[in-house]
């Protein structure tokens, strides 16, 4: 039998993830002679400066986490540059503003503090987007750093902070638990390109034929995960992979995951409108002042348009 060659994966936990696990689990990888070494990540500063180590090659992250380190505004310092490029798209992305059960409006988050992954990166400027269209003033609430959805979850469920942004699973597992979800991103944004799947650029010029090989397997994980008839067995691996899942909230985590307008997107496609969207916020909220309009810059979609022509 052929050596299988490592990719060396690294990405945030949550049901996005998905797709990976099912091309793992069916041997879709495999088949392109791939193996597999997935790492999730406490926080995007962590990926990055890991990323930048040259630990990783393919990476799992929001676009903005791309648009931020390409403009010397990452959260980890300018010295770090994980040098990101984005070969494919991969969400959507439904971000929820999940609070404590006292809390019942944005009001009432005044005075409290509000946990984050990074006070700079994409995600945050969404939730201060939120946050202004319903009336809270920067000053009405502290933000704090804590890291990926776990541990922001985790630190609301005990009662540190008192709200955080979540995407699926942590949204239903949420609501299950009592919590509150005050807004959702798909609520005032039409497109936004949340997840994307990056490499580190070197690595993808030296070994053109090894991301091709990636994208095709990852892409038939996707497919295979979006037909319907592969939902049972869907959940089961998603379920065994993340067992914090509450079965109660098995159902809405999948029904959200399913959907283009919150979840995966089809055949992995870029959203043009949404990293337009992406980049609106960055050039309000980012502390450079910068306007930026060009997404065209962050990425390399040969890869991805020469194997999805090879499938």
């Amino acid at each position: 039998m052929t050596d299988l060659q490592t990719i060396r994966i690294i990405a945030f936990p949550g049901a996005p993830n998905l797709p990976t696990f099912a091309a793992i689990e069916k041997g879709f990888f495999a088949e392109e002679g791939l193996a597999i070494e997935l790492t999730l990540t406490p926080n995007s500063v962590a990926q990055a400066e890991r990323t930048a180590a040259g630990e990783f090659d393919i990476i799992f992250t929001a676009f903005d986490n791309v648009v931020a380190y390409g403009e010397g505004q990452g959260p980890a310092g300018a010295a770090v540059n994980p040098d990101y490029v984005v070969i494919m798209g991969a969400t959507q992305l439904e971000l929820a503003i999940v609070a404590a059960p006292d809390a019942k409006t944005y009001a009432d988050l005044k005075g409290r503090t509000i946990a984050l992954d990074a006070l700079s990166t994409g995600f945050a400027f969404v939730l201060y987007e939120m946050f202004a269209r319903a009336g809270l003033k920067p000053e009405d609430t502290t933000f704090v750093p804590v890291g990926a959805t776990p541990q922001r979850w985790q630190s609301v469920k005990g009662g540190e902070h008192a709200a955080t942004l979540t995407i699926e699973p942590f949204t239903s597992i949420a609501r299950k638990s009592g919590f509150n979800v005050l807004g959702l991103s798909t609520e005032i944004f039409d497109s936004y390109q949340g997840g994307s799947v990056a490499a580190r650029r070197p690595w993808a010029s030296a070994n053109p034929e090894t991301v091709k090989a990636f994208i095709r397997a990852y892409l038939k994980g996707l497919a295979w995960t979006l037909d319907s008839q592969n939902r049972a067995e869907a959940e089961q691996i998603l379920q065994a992979k993340m067992p914090e899942i509450q079965p109660a909230a098995l159902q809405s985590v999948m029904t959200s995951l399913l959907s283009p307008r919150s979840g995966l997107t089809p055949d992995a496609r870029i959203l043009p409108e949404g990293m337009m969207r992406v980049l609106d916020l960055r050039s309000r909220f980012g502390k450079s002042g910068k306007v930026l309009t060009d997404a065209a810059k962050y990425l390399d979609l040969s890869y991805y348009e020469a194997a999805d022509g090879n499938r």
